[in-house]
């Protein structure tokens, strides 16, 4: 998929500088608990970066304070070259944020909803209505063009969401939890947007709390827990921190994992449930084990599609670093259970 719209055209002249975002010891609380405790980011301009841990680890309230939604309340941050306290317009009408929830009227078709916000960011009505109908086309929606919001899928409303993001292309995109609740389908279609979004040269500054999707797409992860940055890397470079080989197991029938993973408990000891439903993985260095584990599963009836031993998955590294699964716990963006008993 190719994004529409041209991004050398609403780039020229403007100064780029090497990182778009520049966070230094980002600090926001809430009565007596830091829901952001210290955080330093630094993202590299068109690269995607993600931001991962579960809800309530302070990823939506740090992306809220980068956006100039709320004030830090220490630290300091430059977003494309601008000081998001000093220069909080700059920053805004240079980046879009898409949430966890659609932002579109769910009473207007989704094409009025794109000519309306185009009309509303300075675009005559020829052009919006040309913006609208270039982005229907790029989105997969033109079909659905003349039906109204309320009447479309999840993965449908997303793609909306995110098309209604770069009705004027923006050169950062925070993308908070922009796949929660869609079908396989629907997430690798707005995977595809995103990958195309980059290759147009736009920054994506990701959070998810689905190590798959992070695992996909992001050139460089940063992990949040409590607050805080507790890792920083590539993919590879987090899998090889924590020194572990881990078997990848993939079945022929989904049924059938509970059976592998009691078999796969017995010669392996842990082992872990991947988000693809006929997907299990286990720690293990050793070759000769993860061969007789693989052996095991066989003689057992368990049918196999595949299997490997390589690197940890990122579930298994995010579970290593903080000791408990990336899983929510509380919905990040207001404050948690603990902030509102402060």
């Amino acid at each position: 998929m190719k994004a529409p719209g041209s991004r050398a055209q609403q780039t020229e002249g403007r100064f780029i500088t090497t990182l778009a975002i520049e966070a230094t010891g980002l600090v926001k609380t809430y009565g007596t608990v830091r829901a952001v405790d210290g955080v330093d980011l630094a993202v590299r301009t068109g690269s995607v970066y993600g931001v991962l841990g579960p809800n309530g680890a302070g990823k939506t309230t740090a992306i809220r304070m980068l956006a100039t939604l709320l004030r830090p309340d220490s630290g300091s941050a430059r977003v494309l070259g601008h000081d998001i306290v000093r220069e909080a317009d700059a920053v805004r009408s240079l980046v879009s944020l898409t949430g966890q929830l659609a932002s579109v009227d769910e009473d207007l078709t989704g094409r009025e909803n794109l000519i309306l916000l185009g009309r509303l960011l300075g675009l005559k009505r020829a052009p919006a209505k040309a913006r609208a109908a270039e982005l229907l086309d790029g989105f997969g929606l033109e079909e659905a063009a003349g039906r109204l919001v309320k009447h479309y899928s999840g993965g449908m409303r997303r793609r909306l969401d995110i098309a209604a993001s770069i009705v004027v292309t923006p050169r950062l995109m925070f993308l908070d939890e922009p796949t929660t609740g869609l079908d396989p389908r629907s997430r690798n279609q707005v995977w595809d947007i995103i990958r195309a979004l980059v290759a147009e040269g736009t920054t994506i500054l990701l959070c998810t709390q689905y190590l798959d999707e992070a695992d996909q797409l992001a050139d460089g992860i940063a992990v949040i827990d409590h607050g805080k940055v507790i890792a920083e890397g590539t993919p590879g470079q987090l899998k090889a921190s924590v020194g572990l080989g881990a078997l990848h197991v993939r079945l022929l029938d989904p049924q059938q994992r509970p059976e592998a993973e009691r078999l796969l408990r017995h010669e392996l000891d842990a082992v872990h449930l991947e988000p693809d439903p006929a997907a299990l993985s286990a720690p293990c260095a050793d070759g000769d084990l993860a061969a007789r584990a693989v052996a095991e599963l066989s003689r057992s009836g368990v049918g196999i599609a595949d299997f490997s031993l390589g690197q940890p998955s990122l579930d298994q590294v995010f579970l290593a670093l903080t000791g408990h699964p990336a899983e929510e716990e509380a919905t990040d963006g207001a404050p948690t259970r603990a902030e509102r008993a402060a």
